[in-house]
């Protein structure tokens, strides 16, 4: 099991980046929570991973942060629940939020992610209450987003669209999205993080 990496940021195409390790490449999928604290491509990253081992595929899974790991595994044990759609709930919500909803019951919020209907919600609810701790009343600062000088090889808006597709919104409704939060000079980051929260409030 491979729980840890670090390299040379080579790509980033969201949900996708690719990290250099020693000269061997490795491609990971990341929520949007670990997209925003993304250094620029060519500097040094480490990341907390998790490897699933298909038949046909050894896939990796990279989180800036442990507990976005630790979430993301504690979601893919839920019956119903694969790594494409623990990758959709974290890149809609940070684990502190995820943790409110869950304690809270606000199944609203849940099935305002792609791929969580009602009861796949009422099931996140009852199952991970369990297994998470009680959220603190502190409200957690909001991510800055950081570019560090990366320029995107496609338009930030075309960017955004992929990345929001990929992570289970239907093609029409990323770009209305995109399109509505859009402002002059918005990087790719921005214009995803936009979006998803006026997705899911």
């Amino acid at each position: 099991m491979i729980g840890w990496l670090s390299g040379r940021l080579r790509a980033k195409h969201p949900p996708t980046l690719l990290l250099d390790v020693h000269g061997v490449g490795y491609e990971l999928e990341a929520p949007m929570t670990t997209f925003y604290e993304l250094p620029g491509v060519g500097s040094e990253l480490a990341l907390f991973t998790h490897q699933v081992v298909r038949e046909d595929a050894h896939l990796l899974y990279g989180f800036a942060k442990e507990k976005d790991r630790d979430l993301f595994r504690l979601l893919i044990r839920v019956n119903g629940v694969g790594p494409k759609l623990a990758l959709a709930i974290l890149s809609a919500m940070d684990a502190t939020r995820f943790s409110r909803c869950v304690f809270e019951g606000d199944s609203a919020s849940l099935t305002g992610i792609p791929g969580v209907g009602k009861k796949t919600a009422e099931r996140l609810i009852i199952e991970m209450r369990d297994r998470l701790e009680q959220p603190s009343e502190a409200v957690l600062p909001a991510t800055t987003v950081s570019t560090g000088g990366f320029a995107p090889p496609t338009d930030p808006r075309t960017e955004a669209v992929s990345a929001l597709v990929a992570l289970g919104y239907k093609p029409a409704e990323a770009t209305q999205r995109v399109r509505t939060v859009a402002r002059e000079g918005m990087a790719s980051e921005e214009l995803i993080r936009s979006a998803l929260q006026s997705m899911v409030k």
